[in-house]
Parts: structure tokens; C-alpha cells; sequence
């Protein structure tokens, strides 16, 4: 049955029926790592039962990044996949998108902010469009 609302493309990706979509992570209370995906232990220090969840930041810094010129068939390259040091201190993976993949138009430690839209326009056997989270250039 198709979904009038778009489905998030990854559990992470908290669609809210008020307000803005946002990630979500899990926190360790015992280290203060963050990371995204549900998890019941800590990766950093390996504390057991200590983990909840956070709404994280849609603002960072671009921390790395790689122009990618080739991928699975039926993806468009080339594109900027981009890890992201946000405003909390948590690092996350995704791509970085309104910016030429051009190395002279990406700097290091640039500004960047999270972004929700549509999943490349592509959609399942039931019809249903799935949001996803990009980075671009903050404005």
C-alpha cells in the first residue's frame, strides 16, 4: 500500500508529523560518543545499556570528502560523498550535493548543513518516494 507521506530512507531519518525531519542517534552516557543506528552498546567504550537516543545538529563542518567517478550502474556521476564533523561533535557519512565536484569549489572544514529531499526520485514496488538527508554548502 503506497504512503501518501514519503518513507524515510534509512531508520535514522526521524519524519516527525509536526516540524522539521531530523536524525536521530544514540548516545552513550558514559563517554559521550554519538553514533547513528540503533545500537545497545557503546563502540567507544563499550559500556553496556547506557545508550539514548539525540535529535542531531543540521549543522557541521565538512571534515573529508571524495569525488566519485564511479559507481553502481544507474547512479549519476560523478558526485561528492562527504563525511561531516556536526555541531556536536558526531561525524556522518552522506553526500554532498550543490557544489560543483570540482576540488577547487571544496574547501575543508567549510560550513555545511543537513538537508532532507527526495531519495533520487526513486521509488519502490508499491509506488511509495523515500526521503533521504544530503549536506550542502551553508549558505
Amino acid at each position: 500500500m503506497m504512503s501518501e507521506q514519503p518513507l524515510p530512507a534509512v531508520p535514522y531519518i526521524k519524519i516527525p508529523d509536526e516540524g522539521e525531519p531530523y536524525l536521530e542517534a544514540y548516545k552513550c552516557a558514559s563517554c559521550g560518543a554519538t553514533f547513528l543506528g540503533e545500537r545497545q552498546n557503546c563502540s567507544k567504550c563499550g559500556s553496556r545499556d547506557q545508550m539514548s537516543t539525540v535529535k542531531l545538529p543540521n549543522e557541521g563542518k565538512l571534515y573529508s570528502y571524495s569525488i566519485v567517478h564511479r559507481s553502481f550502474p544507474g547512479i549519476e556521476v560523478p558526485y561528492v560523498s562527504a563525511i561531516v564533523d556536526l555541531d556536536d561533535g558526531t561525524a556522518i557519512k552522506g553526500n554532498l550535493i550543490n557544489v560543483e565536484p570540482d576540488p577547487d569549489k571544496i574547501e575543508f572544514d567549510m560550513p555545511v548543513e543537513v538537508i532532507f529531499a527526495d531519495a533520487l526520485g526513486r521509488k519502490d514496488g508499491d509506488g511509495n518516494s523515500y526521503l533521504s538527508y544530503f549536506f550542502q554548502p551553508k549558505s
